[in-house]
């Protein structure tokens, strides 16, 4: 009997390690049909700078060059301009057979000379037809034909914990494979307000951006684009921009050799919890509209700062970072409807979309004047009313100048020359202009309540809360 039972128990032991073992992916057969479509992108980019009269016949890339430079001196002054080549290395992947190839435009920016390497050691001259620095996706074009091409996948039916696999070039080693899952879909990035991200736990490194990742049915689903690292290698975090993302971009890149993307005019910011009670809001959603830029198309419109913005075009905007892409994503002169929050109501607006410019960066204005000495306000905050010029200059007709900030307000961030326009409770915006108005609607509040100032920060809006508001004046 206890025979019996051993060979039972190791009956099933190894039964267990078999179902295991099959339950694990093979990527072989995926790696040799899709390797191929995988290319090593190479480029070159010369500049000129001022030779140093150096007594010797060696290019600084010749190691002869470290050894005598140690004991033979520079000639004083300049030598004539010289040009230097700085490499670089990336992957793309082919999307057509006649020779168009999808990489990212952090990979080909600047280049003077883009190589084109395939797995059967070929290499082709390169063109960029296009690059969108937005997006990281660029297009570039080989003169070949016949070429194998990459399949290409439906994003949205990609799944949180799904296998997906990576070939590249990681330090210029082609047509390496590494291996992962789907750590998280629709990712915001700071300074990325395009893209929704996949990210995966994909080993990533320099040499991979631009490289395809591929699901297990050898699909691509998306473009190896950056890492999140501290150390400047792989960590465990890897971003990739999908592909119908990719291809819509490409699209435009073939076409015109340009993106133009759709704008509304706005600056927004997330919904808090605490900024969502002080609107009216049942939860936290949407994106508030902190400014609205004169003479754009939500100025045209009639969207107004303290608007929440809850769908665009029929599309639900659950934070505030899918405004942005679904803008950008509609054709500039396109009718949209646009579903707000204003002041505990629903309101339908129809906007017709703009075109985004390029990006101006705006200087900010200091308007700071000391006030006298004065105590402090409930909310921790000195203020003053602001001087004709400065309301000119802002182009307010109130609001009240912070002096200093204590307690409560420095918690929440607020700063020394920040502006308040207007307080907000309950779904209704009060415009504040003067120190004694401001008291008198801070007296309405209770001990611990939470109170939503709109503030004017340069030549920004924002709407920040000042949790627990204190109990004396």
């Amino acid at each position: 009997m206890k025979r019996l039972l051993a060979v039972v128990s190791m009956w099933l032991v190894c039964s267990l390690a078999i179902a295991q073992t099959r339950a694990l992916p093979d990527f072989a057969d995926l790696a040799e049909k899709q390797g191929p479509t995988v290319v090593n992108i190479s480029t070159t980019q010369v500049s000129r700078a001022q030779a140093a009269g150096s007594p010797f016949p060696f290019d600084e890339s010749d190691p002869a060059f470290e050894f005598f430079k140690r004991f033979m001196p520079r000639v004083p002054g300049g030598g004539a301009p010289r040009e230097f080549e700085n490499k670089s290395l990336g992957s793309g992947f082919i999307i057509s057979g006649d020779g168009y190839i999808l990489t990212n435009a952090h990979v080909v920016d600047g280049a003077d000379e883009v190589t084109v390497r395939l797995t059967d050691k070929r290499e082709f001259k390169a063109k960029i037809v296009g690059a969108d620095k937005r997006t990281d996706v660029a297009l570039v074009k080989i003169e070949a034909s016949g070429l194998p091409v990459a399949k290409l996948a439906d994003p949205a039916q990609l799944r949180v914990g799904e296998w997906v696999v990576a070939i590249g070039s990681p330090f210029g080693f082609d047509n390496s494979v590494t291996a992962g899952i789907v750590s998280a879909k629709g990712r915001s990035l700071p300074q990325e307000n395009y893209v929704p991200f996949i990210q995966t736990d994909v080993a990533i490194n320099p040499g991979n951006s631009g490289g395809p990742l591929f699901n297990m049915r050898g699909e691509v689903v998306g473009i190896n684009s950056q890492i999140y690292s501290r150390s400047g290698g792989y960590m465990g975090v890897s971003f990739a921009i999908p592909i119908d993302v990719a291809m819509d971009i490409q699209h435009q890149l073939r076409a015109s050799g340009k993106v133009s993307r759709g704008r509304l005019g706005v600056v927004i910011q997330e919904v808090s919890k605490e900024l969502a009670d002080s609107l009216g809001l049942a939860r936290p959603m949407g994106a508030v509209v902190n400014s609205v830029e004169r003479g754009g198309p939500a100025d045209k419109a009639g969207l107004e700062p303290g608007d929440v913005i809850l769908k665009f075009d029929g599309k639900a905007i659950n934070a505030s970072a899918d405004l942005p892409r679904l803008v950008a994503a509609t054709r500039p002169g396109a009718k949209a409807l646009v579903q707000v929050w204003r002041k505990g109501a629903y309101r339908d607006i129809a906007v017709v979309v703009g075109e985004m410019q390029e990006e101006r960066q705006v200087a900010a204005r200091q308007g700071k004047q000391r006030a006298p000495e004065q105590a402090a306000n409930r909310l921790g905050l000195v203020v003053s009313e602001l001087t004709p010029e400065q309301r000119r200059d802002l182009k307010l007709s109130g609001g009240l100048l912070i002096e200093d900030v204590r307690g409560a307000g420095a918690r929440a961030d607020l700063k020394a020359g920040d502006v308040i326009i207007a307080v907000i409770s309950k779904g209704a915006t009060t415009e504040v202009k003067t120190a004694d108005q401001l008291n008198r609607l801070l007296a309405q509040f209770d001990k611990g309540s939470n109170v939503t100032l709109l503030i004017r920060r340069g030549e920004m809006q924002t709407f920040i809360t000042i949790k627990g508001l204190n109990g004396g004046n």
